[in-house]
């Protein structure tokens, strides 16, 4: 029986594309080294990966230091526009996390910066929902590593992951523990078990376990 649920939080619990799209644009508009302008779909592509990854996938042309700074920017950037105006919650989300929260501890592991999940939980208003969250921003490791690490930290003794990503498939059997695939975000998967199209249908699924 599920104890415990860890989620992903891009394409899983909202879609802030939209927005820190338009804050990497103001910082990248101002670095004379960078010609580019992004746009949701592509952060929707690129999401999931770790921040060094991403930011070596953009700044092919600068050195990594460079593109670590200029990654590092474009978060601080993305914190301050997700403080003043909220991503987009998938639907029914804080019902169905209300649900959730009443059979089951909840969890986010995100392959995100340090602050990141905090401006999600102060933005959307759920940070009550939440027992912990870990990030490699914070804790200097990947999502496999940061799901143990939450499972250890929390005695959790049958928890699962709810991702969007192969990324996310991949931590999840890393930390040996089932998979959900929220086929209604931003990637896909190569194989899954289970899986769901919207976010309000996990209740179900995971009772069902």
């Amino acid at each position: 029986m599920v104890d415990s649920i860890l989620f992903d939080l891009d394409g899983t619990l909202w879609d802030s594309t939209e927005i820190v799209a338009e804050a990497w644009n103001e910082v990248l508009a101002k670095e004379p080294k960078v010609d580019m302008t992004l746009t949701a779909d592509d952060l929707r592509r690129l999401f999931g990966r770790p921040l060094p990854v991403i930011a070596s996938m953009l700044f092919t042309e600068l050195p990594e230091n460079e593109q670590l700074d200029l990654m590092d920017r474009c978060c601080h950037q993305e914190h301050i526009a997700l403080s003043k105006k909220c991503g987009t919650l998938f639907p029914e989300l804080e019902n169905t996390l209300k649900i959730l929260q009443k059979n089951y501890k909840l969890f986010i592991v995100s392959n995100c910066e340090d602050g990141y999940i905090e401006t999600f939980l102060k933005a959307s208003g759920l940070a009550s929902y939440f027992t912990d969250f870990e990030c490699p921003g914070n804790s200097g490791l990947l999502k496999g590593d940061n799901n143990k690490l939450v499972m250890e930290r929390n005695q959790l003794k049958a928890p699962v992951y709810v991702g969007d990503t192969q990324g996310d498939a991949d931590a999840a059997s890393y930390a040996e523990i089932p998979f959900i695939f929220a086929r209604y975000g931003f990637g896909s998967v190569e194989s899954y078990k289970y899986s769901v199209d919207a976010f309000a249908q996990l209740p179900d699924l995971i009772s069902s376990l």
